[in-house]
């Protein structure tokens, strides 16, 4: 028997990539709470808005500091514009900082050609300014890199 070239390989392959699926851009961190048991509290609006369930997994990217951590949504109350961060990733952040939330997706190679990410863009109290999708074109950054 011989081994498998790599191209037969990547013909019984499927790949997956790890693409941005959401974020929050710029929203303004209006509590720190040490003593919760972790997570990120987010209006039941904006979660919707970004496709963001309770309980999925979030990076937090914080433009003020510069610091960045993982972390899990959770649900905040209806129409609220807290933006809360819980837990030890409170030590991250002061009330007033600026941070972006992102959510990912695991996509096929051909799908990560067409889904487009949703960006949530947010005034300076947290309510929803804008929806519109992340617009990169993934060809011509291929090419420009090959």
């Amino acid at each position: 028997m011989h081994a498998a070239s790599m191209d037969d390989w990547d013909k019984k392959m499927i790949t997956y990539r790890k693409m941005l699926k959401s974020k929050i851009h710029r929203a303004r961190v209006t509590e720190a709470d040490l003593d919760y048991e972790g997570s990120i509290t987010i209006s039941p609006e904006l979660l919707a808005a970004s496709n963001i369930l309770p309980y999925e997994a979030v990076n937090v990217w914080n433009v003020t500091a510069g610091t960045r951590f993982e972390t899990y949504a959770i649900e905040g109350m209806p129409n609220s514009t807290d933006i809360c961060v819980n837990g030890a990733a409170a030590h991250l952040v002061t009330p007033g900082d600026i941070i972006i939330i992102a959510s990912f997706i695991q996509l096929t190679d051909e799908a990560c050609y067409t889904f487009k990410p949703t960006v949530v863009f947010v005034d300076e109290y947290n309510r929803i300014k804008e929806l519109r999708p992340e617009i990169v074109n993934l060809k011509k950054s291929v090419e420009t890199i090959g």
